[in-house]
């Protein structure tokens, strides 16, 4: 019992660090008080413009409303307000930011590697994926490696090159010309814009 008691009064009991509160997070557009021009542009609760009034006054109306006076476009002159419910606003800047993200592509690169005896079929085959690639909106980069002795026939992969650059004219652009790199040669295809 002892050596029980002794092994308690050897622990110490620690605590988890306390918190502080929370930081507030930034706000983004100025709300009611913290709009601090003496004019503003007007929108209404309804979305129409209410024209150029002073600040008591869109406060006042946005009280009567039962809402939010917002800046919206603060660098304006005078800012441009908006009478609406703060939490409904920043939804549906949200959901806009979100539309746009979901609008862009970002173009990667993907790679293709062939060999200076690729057969027919095959050939046709990666010619298929790279114009699928390309027209996703894709850049492709080509490659042809060569092993031991394949790099005494370099206008081989030469030609298997210009005969994708032929293939593919009607949907790609050449970026990068055919060009050796050690034991591989390398070009670069982009989506033509123009096409």
């Amino acid at each position: 019992m002892d050596k029980l008691y002794n092994k308690l009064e050897d622990t110490t009991i620690t605590q988890a660090p306390v918190r502080g509160p929370r930081k507030p997070q930034k706000q983004e557009h100025r709300l009611n008080d913290d709009i601090t021009a003496n004019q503003v542009r007007l929108i209404d609760e309804n979305g129409e413009q209410a024209g150029i009034v002073a600040i008591e006054q869109a406060l006042d109306m946005s009280e009567k409303a039962g809402m939010d006076l917002i800046e919206v476009v603060p660098n304006a002159e005078p800012p441009v307000c908006r009478i609406i419910d703060y939490g409904k606003f920043r939804f549906e800047e949200q959901k806009k930011q979100s539309a746009a993200r979901k609008k862009q592509h970002t173009t990667t690169v993907k790679e293709i590697t062939l060999r200076p005896g690729t057969e027919e079929h095959d050939y046709q085959v990666k010619l298929k994926k790279i114009r699928e690639f390309i027209e996703k909106g894709d850049k492709v980069k080509v490659t042809v490696r060569f092993r031991g002795r394949e790099l005494s026939h370099q206008t081989k992969g030469m030609v298997q090159l210009e005969r994708i650059i032929a293939d593919l004219t009607e949907v790609a652009k050449v970026d990068n010309r055919p060009r050796m790199e050690g034991r591989q040669m390398n070009m670069m295809l982009s989506p033509d814009s123009k096409k």
